[in-house]
């Protein structure tokens, strides 16, 4: 057996998320029928994050095995991409590694961003890649309230109802928040995700950019460890998996 990496791009728009599932199209499930038109081989590919419905990648890391040696990276990567067309969905690198790399579990960390485009007039072309958001939002104090949020902490508040974690227990090492033009980049790192906490901590954000919120009320919703004590779910639109790391 072969094991190859392979950096995956996708927009998530077709799809209901990564993780192959009975009720519509899947990335995975998309590279795996792929796989199987070059090669004959049924594999399963695990992938380094399971984005959501909706939630473009541009840096997700995956991993397949094949029962032959025959092929280089490269001609993996071509192959797999030829049977992908015409999706939104491309193998932009690929690798041989050993039967040590593993896309998830051997992941350090994962890092994400969100986009807002804070203005009055209508998404053209960041429809469906951005959060159109038409208040004007103060990215100062969006900042202040994401600081609340670095660290170690139970992140309940800021977790699905479904999620599947066995811990709430999170370590954030970065949130960051930044004005380009009228676009607001919010940019968060971690080890591991809860489900909807990126999405859940922006439209918390998203808050305080608004000025209904102050910095203190994000750390009260976090300390509640209550769902409905933080604020609403943004739009799957705007969050795009950037990077995986792994170690040297």
């Amino acid at each position: 057996m072969t094991r190859y990496r392979l950096t995956v791009e996708y927009d998530g728009a077709p799809f209901v998320g990564w993780q192959r599932q009975d009720n519509g199209a899947t990335v995975q499930g998309a590279i795996e029928d792929a796989v199987f038109a070059f090669s004959g081989q049924r594999v399963e590919v695990a992938g380094a994050g399971r984005t959501d419905t909706g939630v473009h990648a541009e840096g997700q890391v995956a991993h397949i095995d094949l029962a032959t040696d025959r092929f280089d990276a490269v001609t993996v990567m071509n192959a797999i991409n030829a049977h992908l067309r015409p999706l939104p969905v491309a193998v932009v690198a690929a690798s041989v590694v050993s039967h040590d790399f593993h896309a998830r579990f051997s992941a350090i960390w994962r890092s994400y961003r969100y986009v807002i485009v804070n203005r009055r007039a209508p998404l053209a072309l960041d429809l469906g890649r951005a959060w159109s958001v038409l208040a004007p939002l103060d990215v100062e104090a969006m900042s202040a309230g994401a600081e609340r949020l670095i660290g170690h902490h139970d992140f309940t508040s800021f977790r699905a109802v479904h999620c599947q974690s066995k811990s709430p227990m999170k370590t954030l090492d970065v949130l960051q928040v930044s004005r380009h033009g009228e676009r607001i980049i919010v940019e968060a790192r971690a080890r591991s995700f809860l489900h909807h906490q990126v999405r859940n901590m922006v439209g918390t954000l998203r808050l305080v950019g608004e000025g209904k919120w102050k910095p203190d009320d994000v750390t009260a919703a976090l300390k509640a460890r209550d769902r409905v004590a933080a604020g609403p779910t943004a739009p799957a639109d705007g969050l795009t998996l950037t990077a995986v790391g792994y170690p040297d």
